[in-house]
């Protein structure tokens, strides 16, 4: 049986291992949050919970791609995190269409939706937060994906202030400000990673 204190080889393979068993439990728990929140969040006339189910929905595009990279080589990974980040800016995008369309076609939102579905996703996030934070450092694929799971705490906890802020002021604008806030926080992350994947590339 190999040792694998002293073989590299086997070393890198425990490591790809262990990656593929956290991407794998957090792309289920991220599929079947997505769902939930979308739900959620065309029912409750919500921007913030539709915004971060389609969050949701990226992250477990992104973790399919990194699954499917985690044992291939460095230009395979980079080519991935600029998949990622075409992926990630896709949707900030798409959240910024959602803020204008309530914006044009106001609608008072259903906190008790946003916040109950809210602390689910925290919860749900906060799970990956810790199954990733180990393997943060690994390499550029493992990086990305912590990324995104950082930026969906921050999210999650937006999208309980925007249900705080709809209950307290009976408006939909905390609602439309935490979606427009969400929207720019994942065009920033996408450019952050799309820089970082053509660095990689580059070198």
């Amino acid at each position: 049986m190999a040792d694998c204190c002293n073989d590299k080889a086997c070393e890198i393979d425990a490591l790809r291992n262990r990656q593929s068993s956290i991407l794998k439990i957090v792309l289920g728990i991220n599929a079947a949050m997505f769902i939930i929140e979308l739900v959620a969040g065309l029912l409750g006339h919500s921007v913030s919970l539709v915004a971060d189910s389609l969050d949701m929905l990226g992250d477990a595009l992104v973790y399919a791609f990194s699954l499917y990279v985690v044992s291939r080589s460095s230009t395979m990974k980079a080519k991935a995190a600029l998949l990622k980040g075409s992926i990630m800016a896709a949707f900030g995008l798409f959240v910024l269409g959602q803020v204008i369309y309530r914006i044009v076609f106001p609608q008072l939102p259903v906190f008790e939706a946003i916040g109950a579905i809210g602390l689910l996703a925290l919860a749900a996030n906060s799970t990956c937060f810790f199954l990733l934070w180990r393997h943060r450092a690994n390499d550029i694929n493992m990086s990305s994906v912590w990324l995104c799971s950082r930026n969906d705490i921050i999210a999650n906890v937006s999208v309980l202030f925007a249900a705080m802020g709809v209950w307290l002021t009976h408006s939909g604008w905390p609602d439309i400000l935490i979606g427009l806030a969400l929207a720019v926080l994942f065009l920033r992350s996408a450019l952050f990673v799309l820089r970082e994947a053509i660095k990689e590339l580059r070198t």
